[in-house]
C-alpha cells in the first residue's frame, strides 16, 4: 500500500523549519476545510491528510522517527539485532522495554508500549506485538503482558470545543470514548481496563488548528474581511464563532486594518462554566472589479484627500 509522502502534502522541502510547517498547514487547513467545501469528500479526504501530516511534521520526535523509517511500522530490515524488519522479528534476548519511547512514536494513536496482541497504527497497518515479542518467553511458551497503552487522539478545535464522540480500534476492538467539550491540547483521557491483558488505554488528546482561530490561553483569535467603505463610514460586518453561530459585529467609522475587537463571552470554556473572549481582527477589503459609478466615486474620494 502506498502512502503520501507528509511533506508533499503540505507542500514544503524535508528541511523546512517548523515555522514554515505551520504556516504551510494553516494555509491548506483554511483552503480544505470541511466548512468550506461542504458535501466535497475530496477536499474532505484531503483535509484528513493535511491534519494528519501536521500532527507528524509538528512533533520534533516524531518528524525525526518519520524522517528516518518513513510511515509508522515500515521499519527497514535489520534495524534491529536478529529482525528482518516488521512483522516477526526476534530481539534474541533483547529487553523490549528499552524500545518503548520508539514504540510509543510509532504507533500514534491507537499503539504503544507495552502488552501483546495486534495494534493499528495511524497508517492503518496491522503490527502483531506478540509476534514482535515472541521470542522472550522461551520456546513453546505465550507470555502477555498487562501494561498500559499509550497513543495520541487527534481532533479538531472545533471537536475540542464542543466535545466529541470518537472510536479507537486496540488489540483487535473497538473502543467508543467521548471528548469532554472544552478539551484542550495535552489532555489525557483513560479507558480503564481496555487495553490487552486487561491494562489501561491512556491517551493523550491533540488539537489540531484549522487556520481560521487561534487559542491563546482562554481567548480566541479570528479575522474577518471588512469592506473600505465600512471601515471608513462604520458599519455591521457578520462573524462566526467558534460553536458556529453568526452574529453582527459593529465596525467603528475610521477602522483601520490589523485593528481588534473583542466580542466577550464567545471564547474558549473555562472550568467555573464561564468563557473567554473572541478577538476579531480586521481586514480591510477593496474590490477588485469596480462599476463606472463606483471608480468615479473612488476618484471623487481621492481627490478630496489629496
Amino acid at each position: 500500500m502506498a502512502y503520501k509522502d507528509y511533506y508533499d502534502v503540505l507542500g514544503v522541502s524535508r528541511g523546512a523549519s517548523d515555522a514554515d510547517i505551520k504556516s504551510a498547514y494553516r494555509k491548506l487547513a483554511k483552503q480544505f476545510h470541511p466548512d468550506k467545501n461542504a458535501g466535497d469528500d475530496k477536499a474532505a479526504e484531503r483535509f484528513k491528510e493535511i491534519g494528519e501530516a501536521y500532527a507528524v511534521l509538528n512533533d520534533p520526535e516524531k518528524r525525526k522517527l518519520y524522517d528516518q523509517y518513513g510511515h509508522a511500522g515500515q521499519v527497514p530490515p535489520g534495524a534491529y539485532p536478529g529482525s528482518g524488519g516488521f512483522p516477526g522479528a526476534d530481539f534474541g534476548g533483547f529487553d523490549p522495554g528499552q524500545f518503548s519511547d520508539f514504540f510509543q512514536g510509532l504507533f500514534g494513536q491507537t499503539g504503544g508500549r507495552g502488552g501483546a496482541g495486534g495494534y493499528r497504527n495511524p497508517a492503518g497497518q496491522q503490527v502483531n506485538i506478540e509476534d514482535l515479542l515472541g521470542g522472550l518467553g522461551g520456546a513453546g511458551q505465550s507470555r502477555r503482558f498487562v501494561q498500559n497503552v499509550e497513543g495520541e487522539l487527534q481532533v479538531t478545535l472545533e471537536e475540542a470545543f464542543s466535545g466529541s464522540d470518537e472510536v479507537i480500534n486496540v488489540d483487535g476492538k473497538r473502543l467508543s470514548l467521548r471528548v469532554p467539550a472544552g478539551t484542550r491540547d495535552g489532555a489525557r483521557l483513560r479507558l480503564a481496563g481496555q487495553g490487552p491483558g486487561g491494562g489501561d488505554v491512556l491517551l493523550t488528546i491533540r488539537v489540531l488548528e484549522d487556520g481560521r482561530f487561534d487559542l491563546d490561553g482562554d481567548d480566541l483569535t479570528t479575522s474577518v474581511d471588512v469592506p473600505a467603505p465600512v471601515a471608513a463610514l462604520g458599519g455591521d460586518v457578520k462573524v462566526q464563532t467558534i460553536a458556529g453561530t453568526t452574529g453582527n459585529l459593529t465596525v467603528p467609522p475610521g477602522s483601520s486594518g490589523g485593528r481588534k475587537m473583542r466580542l466577550r463571552g464567545q471564547g474558549w470554556p473555562r472550568r467555573d462554566g464561564s468563557r473567554g473572549d473572541l478577538y476579531v481582527r480586521l481586514n480591510i477589503t477593496v474590490p477588485k472589479d469596480l462599476s463606472d459609478e463606483e471608480k468615479e466615486l473612488y476618484r471623487q474620494l481621492r481627490d478630496l484627500r489629496r
